[in-house]
């Protein structure tokens, strides 16, 4: 489909616009054009501008988050073309790894890995590749409406044989240079997914919960009195694997006697009110230092593992032990925490080599290493636990802890932390060369880098690379049984070279099977480890394997890396922005992008996380359809998110965006085509824009030059912040510069553009408003992509000089310097700050601006601010609709001084007890001290500095000025402003006669005329001697000058001609009756008529419609004779089949009149058919001079008849 939109196709552009049916309209236009595709053919040759997708899931539909940070790539991506690079756009896909499994397992019942070992692996990868992309089709058509353009068709995903190849060459170029090993770490483990996580995939998913904490007994065994220590844990699932405990070397411990008890205890001596609730409870013994229990032995709390007594079960020191948890003493499981098993491999506890002390299967069961408890999943034994504890005499206390704790991300099931033999990259040593490639990137915003992302590099652990999977990239290391021969393959190649065996997939059910003979003869062959790479790894690896690197061009490849720009959420700063550079600077010792724009979360309304089972966010799609995408798109990149906070997404948002700037912008738009067919209409010339033209013969009015300057200015600010990638100030002005485009240039000349100071000025008013809507579009285009699209369509058919096509098409164009005026800026500035202070006082007295006021008074220090304010003058009267101004450098000669008063909210808030003490201090100050206060920018009380908006500074009339009463002041706290209200009845008749013009306005919008539209406007009052009807007399001129309409009292010749509307409104306790009739003759029938009217209540037979309640009839017949009365009751009878009902004809509405004959004289009346009283008739049928009933007046057989073509009429 093409756009073919004509000149005559701008005329009678519609009052309103459906945006979500117009971006329909334009999504089809791209598409049947190509438009996309051909933007990438046009920019083939230019500078390449590189951008990184980061890979979603596609086992969901896409979120608000996906939303936001596809928003933010497709404008700067656009952007970028704007600039004159080639941006290729393709879509990622994460197509491996835990949310595909988890999926199948739910959908299987698979529980374990014995579960999947009945089913085969090739069976059960069988099942993740049929749902890997399920809803592929729904993100294309969703990311697509969204407006977002990026390549589906050459899309990467991770599933792609050559995408793992690549992924095995850059896990063999880490082994090869020493950087992957195998060991045992201590993970986030997810027992619903049977795996672990890394550390970053830990922290996506914390929650606050209540755990069971316990205080236990750990009796002394070398002690000469029965004492024991007290351990504090919030998991007493570990307890059976303690294996020793672990103070702080320099903090204070007591012995202590327990008063209720008498038992003996050790703890901290800061956690005594924590362990026994209050110091009284406990008689101190004695106290030391926690070096001198360090050694001791003690009796564990279960004998699972009473082997290991000649290393375990002993008193370990730390300073990892702090005052501000537990009692002091920590209870050490080495195999299920990070410290743990830190503290106890340095203090020889354990061996690296050793058998792990786990007593968990994979599904997070005891197995029978604890029989006790043998098959209770973790979580379920711990009230078993507590029990065997309290059997045994060793619980001292139990109860309920409340805290934050990490969840599995995708099962959102709680994680435990378990040893797990994993395979690892190591990243510690590297930590230097992670912040110096980090410093050569630049962040929006820069906090996230220098704090956030810095502080992760800084503390940065060795990644844990594999899982114990099934679907996902197999980790390509060969592997003699004993584990003494190892190859690292890289390549399909070179698998192929060593194995004999050539594939053409990579994956575990195509690649376990394999085996490569070992280098020593006589030695079994080499099989590949059981274990596939983390997801993150493969997402990390993206820059290089959606290329196919380096076996498709790599010297291509390396002239574009790294990338110019990736974005993402914040979330990433752990996930792909880490695992990007890691593998960058291992690889090359090179970042992998050069700049990045983190985004914050969008959250429901209420704060919380949006959530499906919930439903406490809107649908998108559902908002698309209401308010359309670039209302949500221009939404969310102009909130707090796209400066990575958090945003309360709200409905009523996008809503404002569409009333707040989609409709003035449009409203701008459509002016400017109304008032160019007035142009041509009226002053017979054919309107073109001619931009050679317009820039040899630039307007010297001031406000086209200011309004140009501020395009100009807006795009040299435009420039700059997308350089830095400053998305949140650019949208802002944006913004901002419509609403300066639509409620003042546009505001403030609209007599210009509609002709009044004559052609050649309107011209310039022209030129101006069309040049600065074409720049406007050309701005916007990449943050609201389809009303622009719109607009340009139509406004390219005005300029010869623009190519055929999308606007997408089109450069953004470059500032000139030439054309901006910072002193006119400037001035204008200052006129819009008055003019907002005097409507401020307007609304104040509720005064409307139709009123005219006699005088605005502005009082300022600097004579360069009173110049500005003189040279525009013109526009503040007549925004202000002020008679006369006056310019002043002296506030005491009007009598006006200062006076201060708290905000007591505010201020009690902040500063508590001390408030009322600075309230009344505020209170105290005077004139000059407010002054001097106001001059800093903040207030200083008692010591406490005050904001300007906790003080309220009011202005106060005092001293010998007349009238002073009259006069309203406000003040931004730089421009002080006076306006006298006092009224007088020339104003007060100016602002009727304005208020009589809003109506005729109002009604003519209402009727969907336009200005050139040629029609009369005829008024009635309800009463003769009003001053609406004295207004309405003596302001003829004045109204009709503005309405451009003929403006007159009703009278019975008015009612011949075609009505277009009419509407009676009440006006100062007044009725007034306004009719708009065109200058043609009504058309009436041309045999005497009469209309009829049905009561309600007379039944009708055969007519089932309620409206149709009226008709026409003719008073005469063929042959010119008038009808009789009972010819007329048969009529009617026939009309609405009322002929077994008792009724009557009446010639009044208000009193049973009955009809006695019928005559001429009742033709163009109507009459009403009652049954026994009066009942109400509506409204719109009493007052008719024209027929209810369509007709058509044909002649027949030389005479004149007249047809009426329904009856009864429907109403």
């Amino acid at each position: 489909m093409t756009l073919k939109i004509e000149k005559a196709d701008l005329q009678r552009i519609p009052e309103s616009i459906n945006f979500p049916q117009e971006e329909e309209n334009i999504l089809k236009y791209w598409k049947d054009e190509k438009i996309f595709e051909n933007c990438l053919k046009q920019s083939k040759s230019k500078p390449r501008y590189t951008f990184y997708d980061g890979p979603p899931f596609a086992t969901g539909l896409p979120h608000y988050g996906h939303i936001l940070a596809g928003t933010i790539k497709d404008i700067v991506t656009r952007y970028a073309h704007q600039q004159g690079y080639h941006v290729e756009r393709r879509f990622g896909w994460d197509t491996h790894g835990l949310p595909v499994e988890y999926e199948i397992d739910k959908t299987l019942g698979i529980k374990g890995p014995d579960d999947v070992a009945k089913m085969g692996i090739a069976a059960y990868n069988n099942e993740c590749r049929k749902i890997v992309m399920r809803y592929a089709g729904d993100w294309e058509e969703i990311i697509g409406r969204l407006g977002r353009w990026i390549d589906f068709k050459n899309d990467y995903k991770t599933l792609y044989p050559w995408f793992m190849e690549s992924v095995w060459w850059v896990f063999k170029q880490l082994y090869m240079k020493g950087l992957v090993y195998q060991g045992v770490k201590v993970m986030p483990y997810s027992t619903a997914c049977t795996t672990a996580l890394s550390n970053f995939e830990s922290g996506q998913n914390y929650k606050d919960v209540q755990d069971p904490m316990v205080f236990v007994a750990m009796p002394l065994l070398d002690s000469t009195e029965k004492v024991s220590l007290i351990v504090w844990t919030t998991t007493p699932w570990t307890l059976p694997s303690n294996m020793a405990c672990c103070v702080n070397p320099d903090h204070q411990y007591v012995k202590v006697k327990e008063i209720a008890t008498g038992c003996i205890y050790i703890i901290m001596e800061s956690r005594i009110d924590f362990v026994f609730k209050t110091k009284d409870a406990v008689e101190v013994l004695e106290k030391f230092s926690g070096i001198k229990l360090k050694g001791l032995r003690y009796d564990p709390p279960f004998d699972f593992f009473k082997k290991y007594e000649n290393v375990a079960f002993r008193v370990l020191c730390d300073n990892y032990v702090t005052e501000e948890s537990g009692s002091g003493i920590v209870h050490q499981a080495p195999y299920f925490g990070e410290d743990d098993y830190r503290v106890c491999l340095a203090h020889n506890v354990i061996k690296r080599d050793q058998e792990i002390v786990c007593p968990l299967d994979a599904s997070g069961r005891f197995t029978n290493e604890v029989p006790d408890f043998q098959g209770q999943y973790v979580k379920d034994a711990d009230k078993n636990i507590i029990n065997a504890l309290k059997k045994k005499g060793r619980l001292v206390r139990s109860g309920q802890h409340n805290h934050s704790y990490p969840f599995c991300w995708r099962s959102d099931t709680p994680l435990i932390y378990k040893a797990v033999p994993s395979w690892f990259v190591r990243v510690e040593h590297m930590t230097k060369q992670l912040l110096a490639c980090c410093a050569q990137t630049y962040w929006v915003p820069d906090n996230i880098k220098e704090k956030r992302f810095g502080n992760w590099l800084r503390e940065a652990r060795d990644w844990a690379i594999s899982r114990n999977r099934y679907w996902g990239t197999p980790i390509p290391i060969w592997m003699s049984p004993s584990g003494d021969e190892i190859v690292c393959i890289g390549s399909i190649e070179e698998l192929e070279k060593l194995s004999g065996i050539l594939v053409k997939d990579l994956h575990r059910e195509t690649v376990d099977s394999i085996e490569i003979p070992s280098q020593t003869p006589g030695n079994p062959p080499l099989r590949r480890i059981s274990e596939v790479f983390d997801c993150w790894f493969e997402s990390g690896s993206m820059p290089y394997a959606q290329q196919h690197y380096p076996f498709e061009n790599p010297n291509e490849f390396m002239n574009k890396f790294p990338a110019d720009f990736i974005a993402e959420g914040i979330d990433q700063t752990r996930g792909w922005f880490y695992t990007l550079l890691v593998i960058s600077t291992a690889l090359f010792n090179k970042p992998p992008f050069k700049n990045l724009i983190a985004n914050g979360l969008v959250l429901a309304a209420d704060g919380q996380k949006m959530s499906k089972r919930k439903q406490n966010y809107p649908d998108p799609m559902l908002l698309v359809g209401r308010y359309g995408a670039d209302a949500i798109r221009l939404y969310l990149i102009n909130s707090p998110v796209v400066r990575a906070e958090n945003l309360r997404f709200k409905e009523e948002g996008v809503r404002d965006i569409i009333k707040d700037v989609f409709l003035p912008w449009f409203n701008a738009y459509r002016f400017l085509f109304q008032n160019i067919e007035r142009f041509e209409k009226e002053d017979k010339i054919v309107y073109k824009y001619d931009v050679n033209q317009h820039h040899r013969n630039q307007s010297n009015n001031v406000m086209d030059v200011w309004i140009v300057s501020f395009k100009e200015s807006l795009l040299e600010f435009i420039s700059k912040e997308m350089k830095a990638y400053r998305l949140y100030t650019v949208v802002p002005r944006l913004t901002k510069f419509i609403d300066q485009l639509t409620n003042w240039y546009v505001r403030m000349n609209r007599k210009r553009i509609k002709g009044e100071g004559g052609i050649e000025d309107c011209y310039h008013a022209l030129n101006t408003l069309y040049s600065v809507l074409l720049a406007m579009v050309k701005m916007m285009a990449p943050f609201t992509p389809f009303l622009t699209e719109y607009m340009y369509q139509r406004l390219r058919i005005l300029d010869e000089s623009l190519q055929p096509g999308s606007v997408h098409y089109e450069m953004m164009p470059s500032a000139d310097n030439n054309k901006i005026n910072v002193p006119i800026e400037r001035a204008v500035a200052r006129m819009q700050a008055v003019v907002e202070l005097g409507r401020v006082m307007r609304d104040r007295r509720t005064v409307p601006i139709k009123y005219p006021l006699t005088e605005v008074v502005v009082i300022h220090q600097q004579q360069e601010y009173l110049d500005d304010i003189n040279s525009l003058q013109q526009f503040i009267t007549g925004e202000l609709n002020v008679r006369s101004i006056v310019l002043s450098q002296d506030r005491k000669k009007y009598g006006v001084t200062l006076r201060a008063e708290p905000d007591h909210k505010l201020l009690g808030i902040r500063l508590k007890n001390d408030a009322k003490i600075v309230a009344q201090k505020i209170k105290q100050l005077s004139d000059s001290d407010i002054q001097n206060q106001l001059k800093r920018g903040w207030f200083e009380i008692d010591a406490h500095r005050l904001e300007l908006n906790e003080v309220r500074v009011i202005y106060q009339f005092g001293g010998d000025i007349s009238d002073a009463v009259d006069f309203e002041a406000h003040s931004d706290n730089d421009v002080l402003v006076l306006l006298n209200m006092k009224p007088n009845q020339e104003l007060v008749d100016e602002g009727t006669a304005r208020e009589i013009i809003n109506r005729i306005q109002k009604l003519k919008k209402k009727a969907k005329l336009i200005p050139t539209d040629p029609v009369i406007i005829t008024y009635e009052t309800s009463k003769a001697d009003s001053d609406v009807t004295r207004v309405a007399m003596s302001h003829r001129s004045f109204i009709e000058g503005v309405v451009k309409s003929k403006f007159v009292l009703h009278s019975a010749e008015d009612d011949k001609r075609e009505l277009v509307i009419e509407e009676t409104q009440e006006l100062k306790d007044v009725t007034l009756k306004l009719k708009i009739t065109t200058l043609n003759e009504k058309i009436m029938p041309k045999l005497p008529w009469i209309n009829v009217v049905l009561a309600d209540d007379v039944q009708m037979r055969y007519v089932r419609c309620d409206t149709a309640r009226v008709c026409t009839l003719n008073l005469e017949d063929f042959g010119g004779n008038v009808m009789t009365l009972e010819q007329l009751k048969q009529e009617v009878e026939r009309v609405f089949g009322i002929g077994q009902t008792k009724w009557m004809l009446s010639t009044s509405h208000e009193k049973l009149n009955e009809l006695k004959e019928v005559s001429r004289s009742l033709s163009g009346k109507t009459i009403f058919i009652f049954r026994n009283a009066v009942t109400s008739i509506p409204q719109q049928f009493l007052s008719a001079i024209s027929p209810f009933s369509q007709f058509e007046n044909k002649i027949v057989e030389n005479r004149h008849v007249t047809v009426y073509l329904e009856n009864p009429a429907v109403m």
